[in-house]
């Protein structure tokens, strides 16, 4: 590393090298570009689970894309018989192959439109039109709106429709705010934020062409979470990075050897976070689920892709400009350094110093009581739960269940190809099954609509769907599908992610912090107190989900991403703060390199834990639940972890345990880092 910070910080070769990396990643963003999502009906299914092998033989069904969308015609009191015809006329308008059904008590008519469009923005397109055609000339009085799966897949693109963009602008946002106050300069800002945001802009383009030519999937979540982890890693690792240059320019008169320098002690600790968490993120690649196996192969690249920037393009870029780049507060030469000032991180490390073991035991005790909620919550969202503001297709079918079987805009559909009137009848059969009848058949396989009395999304609807599949057991090829079977299953598949995926990723963040340290102890205390966090944000954040913002489930999959998610960027900060733990042990001892690792790194951390908090929180501009709480809960976690963990409980337990802390090798067991030499950067190697 040390001949490449030489080069990349080189007279002759620091502006031309930073103007071809800039130059060929912006080429290669405007000239190639992201590559082209091509949706599939299975991209959110679980692999290998009923309603995926349903979806899967529906393809063969004529008009295989098909989603119902539910006309529903509604007035306070009853409908008119002016209304009625009202409601015959628009559907026949409309191309509806069957009559306006309307309910028993006469507040209510509906009627089924199908919609056959191959992806999401076809369906929200149909759906719009719909809209305005279906609502056309009604009177006064009376309401029409549109409901049914078409009508809640439409609602759920909006969602997205342009959230990219205002996820990216939010992001940069924020981070330019957070940078200003960080460095509290009108221009150095600008440089991290230009060279993370191009990153950001080439690492989309890589993973979705990555993406697109391994036949991974991925969502419309993928981009917007792959940007929100690019812009916090990436101004994390240019916030050490830039903080260890300032220190370095008290020390060293030639700002490139000052660079050379920084670059050389900051490498390990980048290197070696963005390693631990590319390895995390690759964890997802064992889910179920194919959506989140692309979210988790395109954020392990934006990570790799951050990193990169951070060491080799910004350090370019940097060089190139003088001192002046950090005025007002320009750093110069025989200045004493961070390390030796007696800061307030300083200050904190000398109180926890006096009394080590009360502090850690207070802070563990505050943490393990903050996560005391953890077997209250609750998970699972119904279509209804997923929107932050309840959507036309939401309060349709809310007012449609006051007038028809709950389950009558979203059927539970049983697909088969054993003889249809023998399948249909054992589904009449079933306990909790309203109506059944043959919505569509072709090429030897047949769909029977089956209307669920219990209220979507309940327990009575989901055992309803368990004794339908215990029904149609003994046929061949019979599956059942539909929303409440998604759901089941989904919680099944779930819990076999959560199993399987969280032990995974915290044996493999031990064994890369085993490697990089070359210690069993530290790695093991760093991994508990992490783990620790997790469960501290995952409690507090359900108290503010259930007493502030009124939600009364997590989603299935939150629990899990946000595990993967803060494991990863949570093992950062302590791999920042204990990487320059050991450098100054070699020297100072244990105690002291603890003690002066905190007070170099304190402010560096906290100003990167608090600007990926806030960047992970702006996952809230979308009015989508399981977003909105992912950020909250990432956002508690690096919270704790940044201002608690990192401030109190490591460095305590780092003074209480001593030399044993890096057991079984000690700081004094490895070589000091030597310093490059001024003459190799300003004569070339």
């Amino acid at each position: 590393m040390d001949a490449i910070a030489r080069r990349i910080t080189a007279p002759r070769w620091a502006g031309l090298f930073a103007i071809f990396s800039l130059l060929a990643a912006a080429l290669t963003i405007g000239l190639i570009g992201p590559a082209e999502r091509t949706p599939a009906l299975t991209d959110a299914l679980p692999q290998g689970a009923q309603s995926t092998a349903a979806a899967e033989l529906a393809q063969r069904l004529p008009q295989a894309s098909t989603q119902a969308a539910i006309i529903l015609f509604s007035r306070e009191g009853n409908l008119t018989p002016a209304d009625l015809a009202f409601a015959g006329e628009r559907m026949a308008a409309l191309g509806a192959g069957a009559p306006v059904i309307p309910s028993s008590d006469g507040s209510a008519a509906i009627g089924t439109v199908e919609v056959d469009e191959p992806d999401a923005t076809g369906t929200a397109e149909a759906v719009g039109e719909l809209r305005t055609q279906a609502k056309a000339g009604a009177t006064a009085g009376l309401s029409v709106q549109v409901t049914g799966p078409a009508a809640v897949q439409a609602d759920l693109a909006a969602v997205f429709d342009g959230a990219n963009t205002r996820l990216l602008l939010a992001t940069a946002g924020v981070v330019a705010l957070l940078l200003v106050i960080t460095y509290r300069s009108p221009v150095l800002w600008l440089i991290p934020l230009t060279v993370v945001g191009l990153a950001d802009q080439l690492a989309a383009t890589v993973a979705t062409r990555v993406l697109k030519a391994t036949g991974v999937a991925w969502d419309e979540s993928t981009i917007g979470i792959l940007s929100v982890l690019v812009f916090g890693a990436g101004t994390d690792y240019a916030l050490l990075l830039i903080s260890r240059y300032r220190d370095e320019l008290r020390r060293h008169p030639d700002r490139r050897v000052a660079m050379s320098s920084a670059v050389v002690r900051t490498a390990e600790a980048i290197g070696a976070s963005a390693a631990t968490v590319f390895v995390g993120l690759l964890t997802l690649l064992l889910s179920l689920f194919p959506a989140t196996r692309g979210l988790g192969l395109a954020c392990a690249i934006g990570v790799l892709v951050a990193a990169a920037f951070v060491l080799f393009v910004l350090p370019a870029v940097l060089v190139v400009f003088g001192r002046w780049i950090f005025w007002p507060k320009t750093p110069h030469a025989g200045e004493s350094a961070l390390v030796d000032s007696q800061s307030v991180w300083r200050r904190i490390g000398d109180r926890v110093a006096h009394r080590p073991a009360a502090y850690a035991l207070i802070a563990v005790a505050v943490l393990a009581a903050a996560g005391a909620n953890l077997l209250r919550i609750d998970t699972g969202l119904s279509d209804a739960d997923q929107f932050l503001s309840k959507p036309e297709a939401i309060a349709a079918s809310e007012r449609l269940a006051r007038s028809f079987p709950a389950g009558s805009a979203d059927p539970t559909r049983v697909i088969t190809t054993a003889a249809p009137e023998t399948v249909m009848a054992a589904v009449a059969a079933v306990p909790g099954v309203d109506t059944a009848r043959i919505a569509r058949s072709g090429d030897g396989v047949t769909q029977i609509d089956a209307v669920l009395s219990a209220a979507p999304g309940s327990d009575a609807a989901r055992a309803s769907v368990r004794d339908l599949r215990t029904a149609v057991s003994g046929f061949d090829e019979t599956y059942v599908g539909g929303s409440e079977a998604t759901a089941l299953d989904r919680q099944s598949a779930t819990t076999r992610d959560r199993l399987l995926i969280l032990p995974v990723i915290l044996a493999l963040v031990l064994l890369a912090l085993i490697g990089l340290l070359r210690s069993i102890v530290a790695p093991i205390i760093l991994v508990s107190t992490v783990v620790l966090t997790y469960f501290s944000s995952l409690g507090l954040s359900w108290l503010l989900f259930t007493q502030v913002l009124g939600f009364e489930r997590l989603d299935e999959g939150v629990p899990l991403l946000s595990f993967v998610f803060l494991v990863a960027l949570g093992v950062d900060y302590n791999i920042f703060l204990v990487t320059r733990a050991r450098e100054e042990a070699r020297t100072h001892g244990s105690r002291q390199g603890m003690l002066r690792a905190l007070a170099a790194t304190g402010g560096v951390i906290t100003s990167a834990g608090i600007l990926l908090a806030a960047v992970f929180a702006v996952l809230g501009v979308l009015p989508l639940v399981v977003l909105a709480q992912l950020g909250v809960i990432i956002c508690v976690g690096v919270l704790l972890d940044t201002l608690v963990v990192r401030t109190i409980v490591v460095p305590a337990l780092a003074l209480i345990l001593g030399d044993r802390f890096w057991w079984p090798r000690r700081p004094a067991d490895h070589s000091p880092v030597t310093e490059p030499e001024p003459q190799s950067i300003l004569t070339g190697p």
